[in-house]
């Protein structure tokens, strides 16, 4: 009964202004000032990186230095597909041509077979050049990559094993089919490549996997598990864990994030209304409980033993804000514009949002690699800025119609 009293009294307060124009002067200039705070960073990011004569790709800060990242990190493609947020926010053509360079210095990712980003590294560098050039040389790239994810379908259990079981930390674990809910976010690559090839073959892969995880990796009260194992000889589920929330039963905040974004997706490219609702279920299990801050910018794991004094997490914010921006437009509901348009005035703050010529040159502070691993704790990430821009433009595309 809380919970849903909560939920009404969110309704209420957002449906009240849902008649209002898009966009106030103030709510225009600060796009405008994200957008130039956004130039000035990632300008200087390519500045330094061009004078070294290499293409090297940032990730975030260590004790104060930018960390560089070889192409088969997991994050490699945030970097280039945030170039190409740039020249759609300005239509500047520098930021197609460092789009361009960086996208391709990738090319060899789409024959990577060792882990399920690929749809990461991929579809945010490749995908969003093919969308602005329509290269053919880019399409195929694309499908290929879709050819070397779906070598880890196992077909028993009816996944995409995210990590190999018997590689690096992971291969500690005891695993034998591990499936993170992060996985959700490489079905677009399937689903895009199934319409570039007309092989359906992608599509029902990520049917199939988008149907499993709605099986298995929910809770009842619509929090998702970070990790379930599959036995992927028998099927079934042998386990329900983490690895980067604060325990197995918690809810970690960005893998409540990419559930929210990943059901969105699936419902754009089959219009199974199961998948509408999963991502509905999501929203309001996010934005009634008890620990989510008066910001809408969530602690790393909602249940994490020290709110509130736990890190924030940006980067579970920004990837929230800009599937509202599309999930909304699935159903009409001013509620989640105006919860996405608050997460962003929230981050376009200054308590998130950087001063040009710090933060690495990031555009956003205080995000969240994986605290089990004390790794990238109250950082700058790439992906936090990527799906900040993305968001923003979002925004603005839907303000326009």
């Amino acid at each position: 009964m809380k919970k849903r009293f909560q939920l009404l009294s969110l309704s209420c307060l957002l449906l009240a202004s849902c008649s209002q124009s898009p966009q106030n002067g103030q709510e225009s200039n600060m796009i405008e000032h994200d957008i130039n705070i956004a130039s000035q960073q990632i300008g200087h990011q390519v500045e330094i990186i061009e004078k070294s004569g290499k293409i090297l790709n940032p990730r975030t800060i260590i004790n104060g230095k930018v960390q560089y990242i070889s192409n088969d990190d997991w994050t490699s493609g945030f970097f280039p597909g945030t170039m190409w947020y740039m020249y759609e926010l300005t239509n500047d053509e520098k930021w197609k041509e460092y789009g361009t360079k960086y996208t391709e210095a990738l090319d060899s990712i789409q024959y990577l077979k060792w882990h399920h980003d690929i749809g990461f590294m991929i579809y945010c560098s490749f995908g969003n050049a093919y969308r602005f050039t329509g290269k053919p040389e880019y399409k195929n790239i694309i499908i290929e990559a879709a050819r070397s994810l779906s070598t880890r379908f196992r077909p028993v259990p009816g996944v995409i094993q995210s990590w190999d079981e018997n590689r690096g930390w992971q291969g500690q674990r005891g695993w034998m089919c591990p499936v993170i809910i992060d996985n959700m976010m490489n079905l677009e690559l399937l689903f895009e490549a199934s319409k570039l090839s007309g092989d359906s073959t992608f599509h029902k892969i990520a049917v199939s996997h988008a149907n499993a995880t709605l099986a298995n990796h929910f809770r009842p009260d619509n929090s998702c598990y970070h990790v379930i194992d599959y036995d992927k000889i028998k099927g079934g589920v042998r386990n329900k864990q983490t690895a980067q929330g604060y325990a197995d039963e918690s809810s970690w905040a960005r893998g409540q994030a990419w559930a929210l974004y990943g059901y969105t997706v699936c419902y754009r490219e089959t219009k199974d209304m199961r998948y509408l609702k999963q991502a509905e279920k999501v929203y309001n299990y996010l934005f009634t409980h008890k620990n989510m801050p008066d910001d809408l910018i969530p602690y790393w794991d909602f249940d994490a033993p020290d709110i509130p004094n736990e890190p924030r997490d940006a980067s579970a914010a920004a990837i929230t804000a800009s599937a509202l921006y599309e999930l909304y437009t699935y159903n009409n509901n001013c509620e989640y514009k105006k919860t996405a348009d608050k997460i962003i005035s929230s981050l376009s703050s200054p308590a998130y949002l950087a001063l040009v010529g710090t933060n690495g040159n990031f555009v956003l502070m205080h995000s969240v690699g994986s605290i089990p691993h004390n790794q990238e704790i109250d950082v700058p990430l790439n992906y936090a800025d990527y799906y900040f821009l993305e968001a923003i433009a979002r925004k603005i595309n839907l303000e326009k119609k």
